[in-house]
């Protein structure tokens, strides 16, 4: 999965869990609504616990749930759950060093990027999983 995917997918999964509203929620039921497979799921699942944004209980009944109030989470703290290096492609970034532009162009990038994230990471942390539950239970009905 790529970083943006990657990314969607955790809040999705995350607002799924806030939709259920305190329910444990079992991987393959979170999978079917990301319409995707259960160990991706568990995979994202578990970068998640270990940020402490999720919880999960083994065993009959058990299930992945919310480990705070929709509103003590934030789109930066799923972000940086998931994400906990972005690196804009860099890392694999081989330009040719003998060019003028080829020598020059990794620290042009990397200034502009790193002012992108940064802005990108200010906007997100301004945002809540409440926020974006709220704008789900406008749209969302039927049965939780």
């Amino acid at each position: 999965m790529t970083g943006n995917t990657r990314f969607a997918a955790s809040v999705h999964v995350l607002a799924y869990l806030a939709y259920k509203s305190g329910a444990q929620v079992t991987s393959a039921e979170i999978a079917s609504s990301v319409d995707t497979n259960p160990v991706v799921i568990r995979r994202l699942l578990s970068a998640l616990v270990n940020a402490q944004l999720v919880t999960g209980h083994k065993g009959v009944g058990g299930g992945f749930g919310l480990a705070s109030a929709p509103a003590n989470i934030t789109l930066l703290d799923i972000y940086r759950a998931v994400e906990p290096q972005p690196d804009h492609g860099l890392d694999r970034f081989t330009p040719n060093h003998k060019c003028p532009v080829g020598a020059r162009i990794e620290t042009i990038l990397r200034t502009a990027f790193l002012k992108a994230q940064t802005s990108m990471e200010a906007e997100l942390a301004c945002i809540s999983l409440e926020d974006v539950h709220q704008q789900l239970k406008h749209v969302c009905t039927g049965k939780r």
